[in-house]
């Protein structure tokens, strides 16, 4: 990380530059044992009272007092991408939303508040694409009003790592007491390679509806409602994978929402005396077949940050990091 400039390091960065992706060295802040500075990437979400909030790409904060400022400068908004397929962070949000919807929505401007009996954190949480239309302390009001009527939490869903991802609402609902509970990673992938592997795939049914042996398998829930029926039912062009295994439930299962050049997977499953045996690949790799078929050309997926079997799996498919996100919920 070069911060020289004329031999000697530099801060060039000001107040003025909240809001920007900055990089920054500072003395003793986080400090590996014996190390007398550390860097900090991300974006500078606030500087008030002699004191910075840098917000990483994973959604982790770091507060640095600005008399232990060795040297600063701003940064690209986000780094190039060199693998796969090119997407803005608003044109995945809208997709991954459109791949699991709520029961019901209202709108707050230009945030979503969505409800579905409390079935998962994605369809009861305000998914916030812009300006609420109020003061945010008015907005997050009327979001805990919103939930509160409905017997649910309140939770809102924000996104850190790319350009145009929302690192400052993520500082101020922080500010305001409300605790990241669950962080994720959105991945990306091209298509063709994971539907070109080499996966005998004559052993997956697919369905456009999920059965009562699918459900067996899907561990998100005990005995599904009909919130979880509807929910994972929604989306353009839905498709579920099953591999029949013994004793009624499936051996693996998936689920693959097509929507246009997008395919996006969840729900891959495995029983666990099944594992290792390649049976993911091969549902994942069934499910991209059907979703070229229908015109898709792009992968993505969702997956938990502390998941480290699936992470691996998926790296090994291909699927690299877009962005992080993160729900919120009120204190």
């Amino acid at each position: 990380m070069e911060f020289t400039s004329g031999g000697r390091l530099t801060v060039r960065i000001t107040p003025a530059d909240v809001g920007k992706r900055v990089s920054v060295r500072a003395r003793g802040v986080q400090a590996a044992p014996g190390a007398l500075f550390t860097d900090t990437v991300g974006v500078l979400t606030s500087w008030n009272d002699g004191v910075l909030l840098i917000t990483r790409r994973t959604g982790e904060s770091v507060r640095i007092a600005e008399s232990l400022l060795v040297a600063g400068k701003t940064v690209p908004a986000a780094p190039a991408r060199r693998r796969g397929p090119a997407a803005s962070f608003e044109e995945l949000a809208r997709v991954t939303a459109r791949a699991w919807r709520p029961l019901e929505s209202e709108r707050l401007g230009d945030w979503e508040l969505r409800a579905a009996a409390g079935f998962t954190r994605r369809a009861n949480s305000v998914l916030p694409l812009g300006d609420p239309g109020l003061p945010l302390d008015a907005a997050l009001e009327r979001v805990r009003s919103w939930y509160a009527a409905r017997g649910l939490p309140a939770y809102v869903q924000t996104a850190t790592g790319a350009a145009g991802t929302q690192e400052e609402l993520a500082a101020a609902l922080a500010e305001r007491g409300w605790a990241r509970e669950v962080s994720a990673e959105v991945r990306t992938g091209a298509l063709a390679p994971l539907g070109d592997l080499d996966a005998d795939v004559s052993g997956v049914r697919l369905d456009r509806a999920a059965d009562e042996a699918w459900l067996r398998r899907y561990q998100r829930v005990g005995e599904p409602g009909p919130e979880v029926r509807a929910v994972l039912a929604s989306g353009p062009s839905v498709w579920f994978a099953t591999v029949p295994g013994a004793g009624g439930a499936p051996a693996a299962i998936g689920r693959c929402v097509v929507d246009g050049r997008w395919a996006g997977f969840m729900a891959v499953e495995v029983d666990p005396a099944q594992r290792r045996r390649g049976l993911a690949t091969t549902v994942m790799a069934a499910l991209a077949r059907r979703a070229l078929d229908e015109g898709a050309s792009a992968g993505w997926l969702q997956v938990e940050s502390d998941n480290a079997a699936a992470l691996g799996l998926y790296a090994g498919l291909g699927f690299t990091v877009h962005h992080h996100y993160h729900h919120h919920r009120a204190g």
